[in-house]
């Protein structure tokens, strides 16, 4: 009889447990169904690591494709201080090396492995580190990150339960990802060029009247540059318009490595482009300009198809307030100050304030 009772009593025990632990992934999984912002949702599975597992330190791991190392996303209990700017190279200590191989890793006595005793005494966080658990974060058959728990609270060793419910709240840490990814994959389409992979007229709307307002409640300023490509036509007719949205390409990547990440470049169609330049007053963006000039006219396009085309652009700038009380007159007048170049000859740089000097503008 005391045997059955004992047995009911773990029974029971263990019923508790299996409804705290689906209560626990409910909460998840209502998460990833309310909502897509990445950040709530992996806090929530963080805070279950906790609940669940009851280490000392836990954190998320994420994987930099461009770097091929990890770099800490979140990091709880004593490691968040220990941890900043840390990344970890594939294969190095627990995390890197459950990150290499895609599989969980329980290293139940850090003092008796070498290999990473060794190594956490050489990166020191603070504090010992006498049981570690991994597991990775696999999407699509591909490790993306690692969920990582050091100590248990009662000190004891991590055991296999410990890594199936960290298994299942990295596949959870994994849908996430993969939603997330996939949201700001769409969203990035509904604002970007196709071909350029620049923005796209809408997004430029909609910056531009963030701006005349922003400008407007901070007394601020910024400034528009609109340059459109000289004589275009004659590289689509002579080449081809494959050749022609190549050169396009190319146009756009000159942009992008001579501005600031803050600027906004869209284009605007065809071969004209937009540049939004937050915070510069009209004097400076037409020095930004006159070196755009330069860095097209410096370039040799299509050298990869075996040609080296010279390009020229034309440029019209114009700046808020000191030209337009709106975004609509800004583009207006920066687009009209563009045309007065082409007119003026071509390849150069024209501002707002040369419009008046120019009353009767000659077709180009």
């Amino acid at each position: 009889m005391p045997n059955l009772i004992e047995e009911n009593k773990e029974l029971r025990e263990n019923l508790k447990q299996v409804k705290k632990e689906l209560s626990f992934f409910m909460k998840v999984g209502k998460a990833l169904t309310s909502t897509l912002e990445l950040d709530k949702v992996l806090e929530i599975i963080m805070e279950n690591v906790h609940c669940l597992v009851k280490p000392e330190s836990w954190s998320l791991l994420l994987l930099d494709d461009e770097r091929n190392d990890l770099y800490y996303v979140i990091a709880k209990g004593r490691l968040p201080d220990a941890v900043k700017g840390v990344r970890l190279q594939m294969g190095e200590g627990v995390a890197g090396r459950v990150a290499e191989n895609g599989k969980p890793l329980i290293i139940s006595s850090v003092s008796k492995e070498k290999r990473y005793s060794s190594f956490l005494k050489n990166n020191n966080r603070g504090f010992i580190s006498k049981s570690i658990l991994c597991v990775p974060i696999i999407n699509k058959k591909k490790t993306i990150g690692v969920l990582e728990t050091i100590n248990k609270k009662d000190n004891t060793p991590f055991h296999k339960r410990d890594m199936e419910l960290m298994t299942k709240l990295a596949d959870q840490a994994a849908i996430a990802i993969e939603r997330s990814n996939l949201y700001q994959k769409m969203a990035n389409l509904a604002i970007t060029d196709d071909l350029t992979k620049l923005f796209n007229l809408r997004y430029l709307y909609r910056v531009l009247d963030l701006e005349v307002k922003r400008s407007k409640r901070y007394n601020s300023i910024f400034s528009v540059i609109f340059l459109d490509l000289d004589c275009f036509k004659l590289v689509n007719d002579k080449y081809g318009h494959l050749h022609g949205s190549k050169t396009l390409v190319e146009v756009a990547s000159i942009l992008v490595r001579a501005l600031r990440e803050v600027d906004i470049i869209s284009r605007y169609g065809g071969d004209e482009f937009v540049i939004v330049l937050p915070h510069t007053p009209v004097e400076k963006a037409i020095r930004i300009a006159e070196r755009l000039q330069r860095d097209i006219n410096h370039h040799h396009f299509l050298k990869d198809e075996g040609l080296a085309l010279k390009v020229t652009a034309s440029f019209g700038v114009a700046g808020f307030p000191d030209h337009a009380q709106d975004e609509i007159e800004l583009l207006r007048l920066s687009d009209q100050a563009m045309y007065l170049a082409k007119s003026l000859g071509k390849n150069r740089v024209v501002i707002a304030n040369e419009l008046s000097y120019h009353k009767n503008i000659p077709p180009y």
